[in-house]
């Protein structure tokens, strides 16, 4: 009997599109992700956003409560903390 186990790990580059994702405090600045989506997740990776990217070099206000988020647009994950 042969048994073969797959592994779990997905490992993702930084940037690896090319897009940039920078947050001052509220504010989300997103730039070469034109027509992709970004999604906000709690740390319980429940999805509570999702924006539609409409430029090359958009800014977005996030109005989020205190906590830690996940920034996703396209393969590109950011992680945050809102204070």
């Amino acid at each position: 009997m042969t048994v073969q186990a797959n592994t779990a790990i997905e490992i993702l580059d930084n940037e690896p599109q090319g897009i940039t994702i920078n947050v001052r405090e509220s504010v989300v600045q997103i730039v070469g992700a034109n027509g992709e989506t970004l999604h906000v997740y709690n740390v319980a990776g429940v999805r509570i956003k999702s924006i539609k990217i409409d430029g090359d070099d958009k800014r977005f206000e996030l109005n989020l409560p205190k906590g830690c988020y996940i920034l996703k647009v396209g393969k590109t994950v950011r992680k945050i903390s809102v204070r």
